[in-house]
């Protein structure tokens, strides 16, 4: 019987040009504002999120008794969006901490602290002197769960500025696709605003999107409508766009980043062709989702596209953005080049 960990050396060179490619692809120079404030710097140190374990959220979720205590954050959609400081236990760097690793590995919500006044200018005014990585979470999450997301990516590719969470009111649920969907639709004008008063305050630094699964679909929609709102108002402030595993039907996306103008230089679409829960997401919704198509599919979209097919694992396969340290690499050189 032959070894499980012999290969051939074809199938070495082919995993090596896969590597190579996903590598080659990210390198690639991207749309930005040459001079803009860049406060990013994915090899000078700790990530920001170890040293001082806050997570700025924004959100259109109810709080769950007050916010005191876990879940923090409910299900059902609250009639205003609320700013909050995540305090967050720090994964445990100890040697019982790392034997121990399935409970004290990831980041975890300590505490929430809702902040008064107006959610989208306290975010904006909160978020000064540094540059920020916005994470917009997908379907079937809970807010721990996407705030976990937030941290452990913004972590994971070294980020040196504020990391941030716009979460909006997925259910949790396998079966609430519909829910979750019409939420996301719901989540759109308070994104927008958030975005234009992060990328039109004038001490800000710049803005970088990740979005993931439904989240694309949130965020597509608000960049659109800040768009036909604002026009390029503020666009020296937006830097990389990432869509990983887009929960967007096709036709609904070549339309949305037809209306994105010179936005749509600046967005990067990871997307692989055995992602399990898409393929449910088609079932449920009907038409192809974008982030199981192949590169070739998307070539006539203009967009840039990194197939991280050969990079995803476990039974889901729809997380490779914050679970593959290839893809995360991918993304962190995304940022760096935007």
């Amino acid at each position: 019987m032959k070894s499980p960990f012999s290969s051939s050396r074809s199938n070495a060179a082919h995993r090596f040009s896969r590597r190579a490619a996903l590598a080659s692809l990210a390198t690639l120079p991207l749309a930005g504002c040459i001079g803009s404030s860049r406060s990013f710097n994915a090899h000078a140190g700790t990530a920001a999120i170890e040293k001082e374990p806050v997570l700025h959220v924004i959100t259109t979720r109810r709080l769950a008794a007050g916010g005191a205590k876990s879940p923090f954050l409910d299900t059902s959609r609250a009639p205003q969006p609320l700013y909050a400081r995540a305090m967050l236990y720090p994964p445990d760097r100890s040697m019982l901490g790392q034997i121990s690793s399935v409970v004290t590995s990831d980041f975890g919500v300590r505490v929430l602290e809702p902040q008064p006044g107006l959610a989208s200018s306290g975010f904006a005014e909160a978020l000064r002197g540094r540059d920020t990585l916005l994470f917009v979470h997908g379907y079937n999450q809970t807010f721990e769960a996407a705030s976990r997301d937030a941290a452990q990516l913004s972590h994971g590719i070294g980020f040196r500025g504020n990391a941030a969470l716009f979460s909006w009111p997925s259910r949790g649920g396998l079966l609430d696709y519909g829910y979750d969907r019409e939420s996301a639709l719901l989540a759109r004008d308070p994104l927008a605003d958030v975005l234009a008063a992060t990328l039109q305050d004038e001490f800000g630094a710049r803005l970088h999107i990740v979005a993931h699964s439904m989240g694309t679909l949130v965020t597509l929609e608000a960049l659109r409508l800040y768009r036909e709102r604002h026009g390029d108002k503020g666009a020296d402030r937006l830097g990389a766009l990432v869509f990983a595993a887009p929960d967007i039907d096709l036709d609904v996306f070549r339309a949305g980043i037809g209306r994105l103008g010179q936005w749509k230089e600046r967005l990067t679409v990871i997307t692989a062709t055995n992602d399990r829960a898409l393929d449910i997401s088609r079932r449920l919704a009907g038409g192809n989702r974008v982030g199981a198509l192949s590169r070739d599919m998307l070539a006539d979209t203009g967009v840039r596209v990194l197939d991280a097919t050969d990079f995803t694992s476990g039974l889901i396969r729809h997380d490779a953005f914050v679970a593959n340290a290839d893809v995360r690499a991918a993304i962190r050189r995304t940022i760096e080049q935007a």
